[in-house]
């Protein structure tokens, strides 16, 4: 079997389900998990570890990493806000974990309290720990509003390359940008990632784009023509973004492989198969809008991936 040419990371289990009110019960989660996997998925977030009051979609962190580390092959991530949290997903198991840090100081404050700065502190600590007790786990950290914040509007790109080259000399194995309000444009992606590659080769890490004014495959591609290889997607691009009322928040797991694929442009998914893993998804959430350009068409008439 070749290996892929991408690597589709689906966030929905982490990303998606803490975006909707509603509680997805654990064993619906494993249901769509197995689904996932069953397509071809070989890297899931799968949970992250905060505090069962503040998010109680994600109580059953610990639980869910101890079924998906069972699937062989699989590369299961957890998101960790802080020291705390890394210390009860090493605990619980997981391959890789991912720390969000953002590029916005007032969405940084906003969202976890903390400055850019104290932030930094934070991933230092984290990949202190990784490396006493798990050295083997990946640890990365996503930028988050790299493209752009609802609070304070542009996020100058100087700022954006220095906070990623300190999460790198912080301890992380690799730092990605993420477009978390859909703000970015396919110009700004492809400049962005161009200057990330070139301070931080290798450790430049995934695609994180939101489809929030319909421009999140546009920007992928723009990713991938500057030699982005990990791009984060959302079964039925579950996580309508809070600040877009209406509009689908993650980039759509089953478009972007379709668009990959159509290109020949290699996922190592099963779209079908894909495209079945969203009955479990629905079976947990009723009532809960799933989006996709592709499920609904269907694939065309001869498709050969």
């Amino acid at each position: 079997m070749p290996q892929p040419d991408v690597l589709i990371s689906e966030v929905g289990p982490r990303d998606g389900l803490q975006s909707v009110h509603a509680t997805m019960p654990t064993a619906d989660k494993l249901r769509w998990i197995d689904a996932l996997y069953a397509a071809g998925v070989r890297e899931i977030e799968v949970a992250s570890f905060v505090p069962a009051r503040l998010l109680p979609q994600m109580a059953d962190a610990a639980e869910v990493v101890r079924h998906a580390v069972s699937l062989p092959g699989l590369t299961v991530m957890a998101l960790v806000p802080n020291r705390r949290g890394a210390e009860a997903a090493l605990a619980a198991g997981v391959h890789k974990l991912t720390v969000p840090v953002s590029a916005s100081e007032a969405h940084s404050l906003a969202n976890v309290r903390k400055t850019r700065a104290q932030m930094v502190e934070e991933v230092r600590a984290i990949a202190e720990l990784r490396r006493s007790l798990a050295p083997q786990v990946g640890f990365e950290a996503g930028l988050s509003t790299a493209f752009g914040c609802t609070l304070q509007g542009e996020v100058p790109e100087d700022e954006v390359i220095r906070l990623a080259v300190q999460c790198i000399e912080a301890g992380a194995d690799e730092a990605g940008l993420s477009d978390t309000v859909g703000y970015a444009n396919p110009a700004q992606v492809r400049r962005l990632f161009r200057r990330l590659r070139a301070e931080l080769g290798d450790k430049a890490g995934a695609a994180h784009m939101h489809n929030t004014r319909g421009l999140g495959l546009a920007n992928c591609l723009a990713a991938h023509d500057e030699g982005v290889r990990t791009f984060d997607a959302s079964l039925g691009g579950l996580g309508g973004c809070p600040y877009a009322p209406g509009a689908s928040g993650n980039v759509v797991t089953e478009d972007l492989v379709f668009m990959f694929e159509a290109m020949g442009v290699r996922t190592g998914i099963d779209l079908p198969q894909l495209i079945a893993a969203r009955a479990p998804l629905m079976a947990g959430l009723p009532g809960e809008p799933v989006y996709g350009m592709t499920p609904e068409a269907g694939l065309p008439k001869g498709f050969r991936p």
